[in-house]
């Protein structure tokens, strides 16, 4: 553990805590056990803390209690492990009273107006309330916008007479999880840690410093929660602008990806960012909404953030747009088209299929009349809530099958598939990950 900060040393206030948790004999509560508070759980598990997990879904507490998992990416062995080790599951708040640390991870999404809905947030602080004692920390690792964590937390938490940064301390640090990467993990991504005041920031370095390897610590709650948003935002912006460079290349009949890894080989001044269908997950199609509404209350409109939404948010359309052209190529038009739709997660490798551009090309083709299938090896069954009349069959992908469809179109790129069998005997493929050859007149790039 790497940090480097001047701390005022009031060990009156918070060594008790501190100490607990340096010498892990502290109890860590986990508000949320999705992507972000599950992989959070394990890793305090297997440094050896005492860990209790709340989720609202009973399903979930029944897995993790059995020793299984619901996450493709995290093995069962790794649940077992950890339940061996004490991990617990509830739905139950008031077991929050055993914990010394309360770490919440809930979803922080849009609602319908893209403005952000704190809604998991704030039930999750509520509910944590009447198990809030002394000489406990509260982090929030939801991605959020910068004052959220001092203005949303703070004041409920002093609220039950507690007094922030002297009885009880407010920690905000953004998570990093990033699903599927083999060559980072919970433990071994650079944490960002922010305090409400110098009391709350040592025990938030106290609280991450024996299970993440290196501590970013920050000198503000607000510059915690803009770091991440910058992350984000950061790549928003930069895969907007590939994707706005693939429309005027396509044009041109320039391959896009050659350029890319053609510009990539300069060595300095320029990092690769590629196109695709859309933008998914839970971060980057939200995240940057978060900041530019904010902003909005500052006077300031966020121009970068919203031009690259609109791009990425248009790129479905642009893929629909391409499976059109590929089919009226082939003398057929989407309506009564047998389409195949390879992946259905966001990115490659993962079974998370939040916010995929997968799902919006599926229903804008349904919507035309196509006939629709998948093939998914992380995703067993998909029935979209808008038709649920509409059966989609998970495809095992062979010879035979893909002879069926009258276009087959990759929309993530899932290592397992077997891109040579798809370019052999597929009839048309639109491709948006551009992995398959041009020299191919099947093969559309989208």
């Amino acid at each position: 553990m790497k940090y480097n900060i001047n701390l005022t040393r009031n060990k009156k206030m918070n060594e008790l805590l501190v100490s607990k948790l340096n010498s892990k004999s502290a109890s860590i509560g986990v508000i949320g056990l999705g992507y972000v508070g599950l992989p959070l759980a394990l890793v305090y598990s297997q440094k050896g803390y005492k860990v209790i997990g709340i989720d609202s879904q009973e399903s979930k507490v029944n897995l993790i209690n059995e020793g299984n998992s619901f996450i493709k990416h995290i093995p069962d062995t790794e649940i077992g492990r950890a339940k061996d080790k004490g991990l617990e599951a509830t739905t139950n708040f008031s077991r929050l009273t055993e914990v010394d640390a309360i770490i919440i991870c809930v979803p922080t999404p849009l609602n319908e107006y893209r403005e952000p809905d704190l809604s998991y947030v704030i039930q999750s602080t509520e509910s944590i309330l009447p198990y809030l004692r002394k000489d406990q920390v509260v982090c929030l690792v939801s991605t959020t916008y910068p004052g959220t964590t001092e203005e949303e937390l703070l004041p409920r938490i002093e609220s039950t007479g507690l007094k922030v940064g002297k009885d009880i301390f407010l920690v905000y640090s953004p998570e990093r999880e990033d699903p599927g990467n083999k060559n980072f993990k919970t433990g071994t991504i650079p944490k960002v840690v922010g305090g409400f005041s110098d009391e709350c920031l040592e025990v938030g370095l106290a609280l991450f410093g024996k299970v993440i390897d290196k501590l970013v610590p920050v000198s503000s709650l607000k510059v915690a929660e803009i770091t991440k948003l910058l992350e984000n935002i950061y790549r928003a912006v930069n895969i907007g602008l590939v994707n706005d460079m693939k429309k005027i290349t396509d044009r041109m009949e320039i391959d896009i990806f050659e350029v890319i890894n053609a510009a990539a080989s300069k060595p300095f001044g320029f990092k690769p960012f590629f196109p695709g269908p859309g933008l998914g997950g839970h971060c980057i199609p939200i995240d940057p909404f978060y900041l530019s509404w904010k902003s909005r209350q500052y006077g300031i409109y966020s121009h970068f953030i919203e031009l690259a939404g609109e791009i990425n948010s248009e790129m479905p359309d642009w893929v629909v747009g391409k499976i059109s052209d590929a089919l009226n190529d082939n003398s057929k038009s989407i309506k009564g088209s047998k389409i195949l739709v390879l992946g259905l997660g966001y990115k490659k490798d993962v079974d998370d299929m939040r916010e995929s551009p997968s799902v919006t090309i599926i229903n804008k083709l349904i919507e035309k009349g196509a006939i629709i299938d998948f093939s998914d090896p992380y995703i067993d069954h998909y029935s979209d809530p808008l038709y649920p009349e509409e059966k989609l069959r998970n495809i095992k992908i062979n010879k035979e099958t893909l002879s069926t469809f009258d276009l087959t179109v990759l929309v993530t790129d899932h290592t397992s598939f077997d891109i040579k069998l798809i370019e052999d005997n597929a009839k048309i493929i639109v491709d948006t990950r551009g992995v398959f050859s041009l020299k191919s007149k099947k093969v559309y790039r989208a």
